[in-house]
């Protein structure tokens, strides 16, 4: 079974849900321009399985998300579409925003 680590950060208007593949958590990603920090504070939370993660994502007001096993379970649940997202060094990076 595949885990990766969630933090939810809840305040009075907001769920926000951040998730990334355990292996990914600490390092910096860089593509082009772009440097990419997936840190322990913003997703470090706990280490659960994606499954546990989708029931958080479907009631998240604010997701952002980053590999391979993350953005893969977010999509085959219908809550990412695949042209919406971004690729960095080759590791995939979703989010979104409902308001």
């Amino acid at each position: 079974m595949v885990q990766v680590y969630m933090r939810v950060h809840e305040r009075v208007d907001h769920y926000l849900v951040s998730i990334c593949d355990a292996e990914l958590l600490g390092k910096t990603l860089t593509e082009g321009k772009i440097k990419f920090k997936v840190s322990k504070e913003f997703y470090g939370g706990d280490l659960v399985d994606l499954e546990t993660c989708m029931s958080h994502l479907k009631k998240a007001t604010i997701a952002n998300m980053v590999g391979k096993s993350t953005v893969d379970a977010a999509i085959n649940a219908g809550l990412v579409h695949e042209q919406a997202i971004l690729y960095i060094e080759g590791h995939p990076h979703a989010q979104w925003v409902k308001l």
